[in-house]
C-alpha cells in the first residue's frame, strides 16, 4: 500500500502544474532559501488537503458545484495575479531606480505564496479525495492514514527543495543570468496560461 501511494505521489508531484511552476519561478527570481520557504508553503497546502480529506470535507467540496467553482476561480485568479507580476517585471535599470536591483520576498511571503498556490488548486482537491477513497482502504487505521498524509507533505517538501537546489546552483544561475528578465517573463506567461487553464477546466 505504502509503495503504491509513494509512486502515485511521485508521478503527481513531478508532473508540470501550478506547484512546479511556482517553484520554478521562484528559482529564477529568488535566492535558494526563499525557494525552500516556498516549498514549505506547498507542503503545508498539501497538509490542508489531507486534513479535510480525512474528515470527509473533501467529498463535500468535490460534490458541491458552488464550493468547487469558488476554489477553482480563486486558484485561477491567484495564478494569473502572480503571473502578471512576473510578466511585468521591470528591467534591471528601472528596478534599481525604484530602490533595489532585485525584489526579494520575505520568508513569510514565500510560504504564503506556496501555500495558496497548492491550497487553491482544485486538482489537488480531487487528487486527495481519490487517494483517500479509492487507494487507501477505508479500514486503514486512522493513525496510519495520518502517517500517509504526513509522508505526502514531507515528500513534496523534499522534492521541491531538491528541484530548487538544482535550479539555484551557480552553474545554472550563471546560464540564466543573461536571460533573467526574459526567463521571469516566460514563467509569468506560463503561470497566466495555467491560471486560464484552471479556470476553464471541468471536474473530472
Amino acid at each position: 500500500m505504502f509503495l503504491t501511494i509513494a509512486l502515485i505521489h511521485l508521478l503527481a508531484v513531478a508532473s508540470p502544474g501550478p506547484d512546479f511552476a511556482i517553484v520554478l519561478k521562484q528559482s529564477v527570481s529568488q535566492p535558494r532559501r526563499i525557494v525552500y520557504f516556498t516549498s514549505l508553503g506547498v507542503a503545508l497546502g498539501m497538509l490542508l488537503h489531507v486534513m479535510y480529506s480525512l474528515v470527509g470535507i473533501g467529498f463535500i467540496i468535490a460534490r458541491s458545484v458552488v464550493l468547487f467553482s469558488i476554489i477553482k476561480w480563486l486558484g485561477a485568479l491567484y495564478l494569473i495575479f502572480i503571473g502578471w507580476k512576473s510578466l511585468t517585471t521591470k528591467p534591471p535599470r528601472e528596478a534599481q531606480s525604484a530602490s533595489s536591483p532585485r525584489s526579494l520576498l520575505s520568508p513569510f511571503a514565500a510560504v504564503r505564496m506556496g501555500f495558496l498556490c497548492n491550497a487553491l488548486n482544485p486538482k489537488a482537491t480531487l487528487f486527495f479525495l481519490a487517494l483517500f477513497t479509492q487507494v487507501i482502504d477505508a479500514s486503514t487505521p486512522f493513525p496510519v492514514q495520518i502517517f500517509y498524509g504526513a509522508y505526502l507533505s514531507f515528500a513534496t517538501f523534499v522534492w521541491f527543495c531538491g528541484l530548487g537546489s538544482v535550479l539555484t546552483m551557480k552553474a545554472v544561475q550563471a546560464r540564466l543570468q543573461g536571460i533573467h528578465l526574459w526567463a521571469e517573463r516566460v514563467m509569468g506567461a506560463a503561470l497566466i496560461a495555467l491560471g486560464i487553464r484552471v479556470a476553464l477546466s471541468a471536474r473530472e
